[in-house]
């Protein structure tokens, strides 16, 4: 078998791309690599020949270009006939379509990844694509029961608008949260030191807002609320 022996930093001017490349890469993909270039250094060298014919590694090259790199690390492949370098560029990117993924494993990276505080973009995958994995993994168990909604739906409620729940020393009223009145019936003229609008109710949630920087602030309150427990709050 043979195989590579000699790798080199080479001017990335220097490189010259395979013409019928059927391999395209999107803008959003050569942001993905310019990303992990950033983030990880040029760690996968370019596959080239002995004329510095790029046999694999395009779409990095052309996210150094965008990001100002002037050498890339490539590893020289000498003995391939011609025929065998078309073949290989194909090879290459088909071949790497056939792996699959271990969801259970890959959620369970990915969730170490996220309480080491680590950029998710950086890993590939969108948010989209890590909530609706999460999603498949931790709900997999999850049956639907029997219960019939349009069935409960034609039954007598048990609380009706205006009824006030007494829960020891908390009150919760069944009614509409946009309207004054509501809460005027509610607080039977007290006033509340806060009100808690955010749900789901000062919990700590970081699901995607967290993947796309948009994370809300302050978002853990329970010492605030500790301190207030023995005063007047809302929570709608």
């Amino acid at each position: 078998m043979k195989t590579t022996e000699e790798l080199k930093l080479i001017n990335i001017d220097e490189l010259i791309p395979y013409a019928n490349n059927a391999r395209t890469h999107s803008k959003d993909q050569i942001n993905k690599l310019r990303s992990s270039l950033r983030e990880f250094g040029f760690i996968n060298p370019i596959l080239i020949d002995k004329d510095y014919n790029i046999l694999a590694g395009h779409g990095r090259v052309m996210a150094a270009r965008e990001e100002g790199i002037k050498e890339v690390p490539c590893v020289l492949v000498e003995h391939l006939t011609e025929a065998q370098k078309k073949a290989y560029i194909l090879a290459d990117n088909r071949l790497a379509m056939d792996a699959g993924w271990d969801d259970e494993m890959l959620a369970l990276e990915l969730e170490n990844l996220k309480e080491l505080d680590f950029d998710m973009d950086l890993t590939g995958f969108d948010a989209a694509e890590i909530d609706e994995l999460f999603s498949n993994i931790h709900d997999k168990d999850v049956q639907d029961d029997d219960f019939d909604v349009d069935a409960a739906l034609e039954e007598e409620p048990i609380s009706k608008q205006g009824d006030i729940w007494l829960l020891g020393r908390h009150r919760l009223i069944c009614g509409d949260s946009t309207k004054a009145e509501i809460y005027e019936k509610l607080m039977e003229g007290k006033k509340a030191n806060l009100c808690v609008t955010d749900p789901p109710y000062n919990v700590n949630y970081t699901a995607g807002s967290e993947i796309d920087g948009m994370q809300i602030e302050n978002k853990q309150l329970s010492g605030i609320l500790i301190g207030l427990q023995n005063q007047n709050f809302i929570q709608l």
